[in-house]
C-alpha cells in the first residue's frame, strides 16, 4: 500500500532566521504503521509534490495552527481526485471539528498500538470518520524509536550545517501554563519513558546533535538526573526546554552534553538573572523565550523587559505575541471576555496580535513585538549569535572526536573561515 504522509508548509516568523528541523510527529506516527504500508514523507516546507502521483491513501500531519488551512486545501484537492485522506497531529486535535469537514477520517491521540486498526479499516473500506483515542493513551513503555528513515536527510541543513534530530524522553506535563495546550493534548500527568528506551533511541540517531523536545524536563529531579547520567556515554550535544537549575542537575546535564536550553524569561527579577547565570556558569547557552502581551504588560514594562534581556547576556532570544490557541486557558478566558477579534488560523503564528490586550492597543503591541526583535539584535545580528552556538558545538565535537566535517565548504561560505 502506498501511503503519502504530508507535512503542510507554513509561513515563518518575520525576522526569524529560517531553517527547518526534521519534524518529530510524522516520524513517531510512521513508526506505528503496519509493516505492509509503504510510506512516503513529504515536508512541503522543503519540497513539492504532484497530486497526480499514484498513491492509495494520504495522511496529513499538522503540528501548528498555521498549517491547518493549507492542510485542508491539500486534502480537498486529493479528495476531489478520489483519494481518501486522514488527518493527525497536534493541530488536528486542536481543530478537530473543522478538520473533519475536509477529511475522510481524523485521528486524535497518540499513534502507538492504534494504526493497525485504522489501516485495516481503510483496506476493508470501512474507514471511520473519527478515531478518538484522546483518553486512551498507550502505555509509555510502548513508545519505541521514531522512524527517521522517512526523512530526506539532505534537506535538513542550514547553510551547510546539519540540524538537530528531535527525540523525546517523556510525554505529558503536570503543569497547566496559561498559553499552552499540552494539558489538553497529553494530559496533566508526567509520563517518563523508561530511561533505557529513551537512551536506545538517542543512541540510534545518526546525528551528534539532538533536540530533546519534552515540554519540560524539570518535572522529576531523580528521573532527570538518572536520564542525564545515562546520556553521558553517548557523547551527543543537545538542546532542550527548561531543566532544573539545581547544581547537581546542571553538573550532570553539562557532562551529558547540554548545549543550550530554552528558558522562558517572564519577568525582570533577580531569580531569572541568577538562573541564566547558573546555566552560563555550567557552560550551557540560553535561548530566551519571551512572551509579550499578557494582561500585566504595558508599553513601559515591555521596553524594560527588552533592556533586561540585553543585561543578562542571553545567547539568543525569540519573541512571540500571546496567541490564544484553542484548548488553552488563554483561549477560554479571552474568548469568554470577547477579546479575540481575528479567527484566521493563518495569523495564529505567535507573531500577529489577534486579540485586544488589556493595557495596550493591538496595533501598539504589534509595533512593540517588532521593536523587541530589532533592539535585541541591533548590535549583533541573529545569524552571528547562531554562528556562535554552532561554533561552540563544533568545538565540543572536535574535542570529543565526534565532529563530522560534512559540507565544510558551504559552512565556510556561510559563516567564514573561523568555523
Amino acid at each position: 500500500m502506498k501511503f503519502r504522509l504530508i507535512y503542510p508548509r507554513w509561513e515563518k516568523l518575520p525576522g526569524q532566521t529560517t531553517f527547518n528541523l526534521p519534524p518529530h510527529g510524522p516520524a513517531v506516527m510512521a513508526a506505528a504503521l503496519p509493516e505492509y504500508v509503504d510510506v512516503e514523507f513529504i515536508d512541503e516546507n522543503l519540497e513539492g509534490f504532484s497530486y497526480d502521483d499514484p498513491v492509495d491513501f494520504v495522511g496529513i500531519t499538522m503540528m501548528l495552527t498555521t498549517q491547518v488551512k493549507r492542510g485542508w486545501e491539500i486534502a480537498d484537492e486529493f479528495r476531489k481526485r478520489g483519494v481518501k485522506v486522514i488527518f493527525g497531529g497536534i493541530s488536528t486535535m486542536l481543530h478537530a471539528e473543522e478538520t473533519a469537514a475536509h477529511a475522510d477520517a481524523v485521528f486524535l491521540g497518540e499513534a502507538e498500538g492504534k494504526m493497525e486498526e485504522v489501516f485495516a479499516d481503510f483496506r476493508n473500506d470501512r474507514l471511520k470518520k473519527v478515531y478518538d483515542f484522546m483518553n486512551d493513551l498507550p502505555p509509555i513503555e510502548m513508545v519505541g524509536p521514531a522512524r527517521r528513515g522517512i526523512y530526506k536527510r539532505d534537506l535538513y541543513y542550514y547553510k551547510g550545517v546539519q540540524m538537530v534530530d528531535l527525540v523525546h524522553a517523556s510525554r505529558g506535563c503536570r503543569f497547566n501554563c496559561y498559553p499552552c495546550a499540552v494539558a489538553f493534548l497529553g494530559g496533566r500527568k508526567f509520563r517518563p519513558r523508561p530511561i533505557d528506551r529513551a537512551i536506545e533511541e538517542m543512541e540510534l540517531t545518526d546525528n551528534n546533535r539532538l533536540f530533546v523536545v519534552d515540554n519540560s524536563l524539570a518535572q522529576d529531579t531523580q528521573w532527570e538526573k538518572d536520564l542525564f547520567r545515562e546520556m553521558i556515554p553517548l557523547k551527543k550535544n543537545w538542546c532542550c526546554h527548561t531543566i532544573e537549575d539545581k547544581p547537581e542537575v546542571l553538573d550532570l546535564a553539562r557532562q551529558a552534553g547540554a548545549w543550550y536550553v530554552y528558558q522562558a524569561v517572564f519577568d525582570t527579577s533577580d531569580y531569572i538573572k541568577k538562573r541564566i547565570k547558573r546555566y552560563h556558569d555550567h557552560d550551557i547557552a540560553v535561548e530566551g523565550t519571551i512572551l509579550l502581551g499578557l494582561d500585566s504588560h504595558d508599553e513601559d514594562y515591555i521596553k524594560r523587559l527588552i533592556d533586561f534581556l540585553l543585561e543578562i547576556d542571553l545567547d539568543l532570544a525569540e519573541f512571540t505575541v500571546l496567541t490564544p490557541f484553542p484548548h488553552t486557558r488563554a483561549y477560554t478566558e479571552l474568548a469568554d471576555q470577547g477579546r479575540i477579534f481575528d479567527h484566521d488560523w493563518n495569523h495564529y503564528n505567535a507573531a500577529n496580535v489577534v486579540y485586544t490586550p488589556k493595557l495596550l492597543s493591538p496595533e501598539r503591541l504589534q509595533e512593540l513585538y517588532y521593536l523587541a526583535w530589532e533592539r535585541f539584535y541591533q548590535d549583533e545580528p541573529q545569524q552571528m549569535k547562531m554562528f556562535k552556538l554552532i561554533q561552540k558545538v563544533v568545538e565540543r565535537e572536535r574535542s570529543a572526536g565526534t565532529y563530522r566535517p560534512r559540507r565544510r565548504d558551504l559552512m565556510k561560505k556561510a559563516f567564514g573561515e573561523n568555523l
